[in-house]
């Protein structure tokens, strides 16, 4: 956002200011710097790592180390270096870079100020627990509510807020503020009991170097855990572009594969599947129509009836999409459900006619989800039908074409959370009417 409001600027200049201030010690307070020095090198280094790593958010464990160990002056030091000389993305990357600075600076200096009152460096220094954990857990809270704030305020200038009266805008930093408390305050914790460990061992006979040992396991889940961001951002990548080049192939079905990986997700979930397995039932429903790619266009934009030669080919589909997918391991059974989507558990579907228990439960699930989706979805050739006339065919077909363990789960689902389908359209670009509810009361749009 290079583009930054004015009232912005001026909250950053105003915490700024309040970040400097914090930096000026009372005449009383001697710190020794060669632990000021040492813990903001190690801090610069994490936050250079982190980058490098791509790992989303700052590494706290030094930071709260500092406030556990040092005056709070000198533990607002410690954030300096390390949030000016990280490296930014965006721009105003100035901007960004001392409105960081300042933030964590305010942060760490609040979290001192809350550790020392309570008697937390008398316990980190006599290594007294259960007792240094009651000081150091409201420091990390004071810690993180002072981010949640100040992030929360700025969010609220940078993008702006409606006119409204005073009072009622001042609520929405606040409401943002929670949400960025609530959201952060698990991690924060978990990075604060890192620094309380390196508090405690730095004020031990070890000393700092045994205290700095203590962020090689947090250094080494933080690589992990960027590694594992990185790979999902790449299955995220090659899903979307398949579900592109359908889209962009079949105009009449754009949006479709997200909602039926969107209704196949619900079903798994009222299933009670394991959340790995859920995510991969939603690749399944996101890509079961890939195979339309070897599909000729003219027969997935045909206007009037198929001939019985044209269907033959469009049913290859599914045998088209599992030779498209079935290198990618990532993918797991969502491999199965592209290939069965279309079987019955009567055994008249395609491609092979399997039965009951024969079709994978991946297909079952998707096929439900799809033809719930197909139903409640404006096509070329007829108007969408409300989810309730929808559900009732579902049910209808039950046992015969769909298994109704997938069909009940979908409608208790659908009874507690509602449906709310992305746009689809007759025409690019033209919105239709969402879908409407008959007979089914509790079911939303």
């Amino acid at each position: 956002m290079e583009a930054v409001p004015a009232r912005a600027r001026v909250y950053v200049a105003c915490v700024a200011v309040a970040a400097l201030l914090c930096l000026l010690p009372p005449p009383a307070v001697h710190t020794t710097w060669w632990e000021v020095a040492l813990l903001a090198a190690v801090a610069a280094g994490c936050e250079r790592a982190a980058a490098r790593w791509r790992f989303a958010g700052t590494f706290y464990p030094v930071l709260l180390a500092g406030a556990f160990l040092l005056p709070p002056p000198a533990a607002a030091l410690v954030a300096l270096p390390g949030a000016l000389l990280s490296p930014v993305e965006q721009r105003p990357r100035g901007l960004r870079r001392v409105w960081r600075a300042a933030q964590l600076t305010l942060g760490a200096w609040a979290a001192a100020r809350v550790h020392g009152a309570t008697g937390g460096r008398d316990a980190v220094a006599a290594s007294d627990f259960p007792y240094a954990l009651v000081p150091a857990g409201l420091a990390v809270l004071v810690f993180c509510l002072v981010l949640s704030l100040l992030d929360g305020g700025i969010l609220a200038l940078a993008v702006g807020a409606p006119p409204t009266p005073f009072g009622q805008w001042g609520t929405i930093p606040v409401r943002r503020a929670c949400g960025l408390f609530l959201r952060s305050l698990a991690p924060v914790a978990v990075h604060g009991l890192a620094g309380l460990m390196m508090a405690v061992l730095w004020r031990s006979p070890y000393g700092p170097v045994a205290a700095l040992l203590v962020l090689l396991p947090m250094c080494v889940s933080c690589w992990v855990f960027a590694q594992y961001h990185r790979e999902r951002a790449a299955h995220q990548a090659t899903i979307r572009a398949l579900v592109q080049a359908v889209d962009i192939k079949d105009e009449y079905t754009r949006g479709h594969s997200e909602r039926v990986g969107q209704a196949s997700m619900m079903i798994a979930r009222e299933l009670g599947m394991e959340d790995a397995r859920i995510e991969v039932l939603r690749f399944a429903g996101i890509l079961h129509d890939v195979g339309k790619l070897g599909v000729p266009t003219r027969l997935l934009r045909k206007d009037g009836p198929l001939t019985p030669q044209e269907r033959r080919i469009i049913e290859l589909h599914p045998e088209y999409g599992h030779e498209m997918v079935r290198g990618i391991s990532f993918l797991g059974e969502a491999r199965a459900a592209v290939l069965h989507h279309h079987e019955r558990l009567d055994g008249s579907g395609y491609p092979y006619g399997l039965t009951g228990g024969q079709i994978p439960e991946s297909a079952r699930v998707v096929a439900v989800a799809d033809a719930f989706d197909a139903m409640t979805s404006t096509r070329s050739y007829r108007r969408a039908r409300p989810v309730g006339a929808a559900l009732e065919e579902l049910e209808r077909c039950a046992g015969s074409q769909f298994d109704p363990r997938m069909v009940t789960a979908l409608v208790r689902a659908l009874s507690r959370h509602g449906w709310h389908p992305a746009v689809t359209a007759d025409e690019p670009g033209v919105p239709r009417p969402r879908p409407t509810v008959t007979g089914r009361p509790g079911v939303h749009r």
